[in-house]
């Protein structure tokens, strides 16, 4: 866990009921970095999205091999392919990197930990990997991750699959790799709803950032 920085002021946590159209919360979030200031405090933001595949700036065209009726849009994070849906928790974090004293890799590994942790809650031994980031468990995908840094600040974030339907991930190579197993917490035999699983997610990762949670929104 990073020591928490004097300076920072509270987070904001953001819930937002029911789906929230991607595009829609990606305006939002280039908007909110655009503006924001030295002294306006980071936001944490939980919502779910309705299905669709979203195309990081890495993406190689040839990992999206059956898109069939679902949605494909072009997004800024960095990254590969990767599929949202109701039943996933999408987390996005709208950071300062300077004022909170982190770098990319700094947020990259709290956004794993808090993952991990969260699965060790419910006996389940999950890990990071170097080379793709993002959190696995038994060499399946548990949670993806890919974030934007914007005049010092990241947006974007990571996705938990909680309970959703797994079979859209058969229309893509997850994360650009082909074959890559994809699991979610209902699979491995947990009972949640997405709702209460991101508020302890987020507890979690604010944790692992040494950062504190203010007034909660939504």
């Amino acid at each position: 866990m990073t020591a928490p920085v004097a300076s920072v002021p509270p987070v904001l946590l953001r819930h937002f009921p029911g789906l929230t159209d991607y595009d829609t919360s990606i305006a939002a979030m280039r908007d909110f970095t655009a503006s924001r200031g030295p002294q306006t405090p980071d936001e944490l933001w939980l919502l779910q999205h309705p299905s669709v595949y979203t195309l990081g700036l890495n993406t190689n065209p040839a990992h999206l091999l059956a898109s069939g009726s679902i949605p494909v849009i072009q997004t800024d994070r960095g990254g590969q392919v990767t599929y949202h849906g109701p039943g996933q928790v999408v987390v996005y974090l709208l950071l300062d990197l300077q004022r909170a004293g982190l770098s990319i890799r700094n947020v990259v590994c709290a956004l794993e930990n808090a993952v991990i942790a969260l699965a060790a809650t419910h006996g389940i031994q999950a890990s990071g990997r170097r080379d793709a980031p993002g959190v696995y468990v038994d060499g399946a995908k548990l949670a993806s991750i890919g974030l934007r840094v914007r005049r010092g600040c990241t947006y974007h974030g990571l996705a938990l699959n909680v309970a959703m339907d797994l079979t859209p991930f058969a229309g893509i190579n997850p994360c650009g790799y082909p074959g890559l197993a994809v699991t979610s917490l209902q699979q491995l035999g947990v009972t949640t709803e997405p709702g209460q699983t991101g508020s302890t997610l987020a507890t979690l990762l604010l944790n692992q950032l040494g950062l504190t949670t203010g007034t909660t929104e939504g």
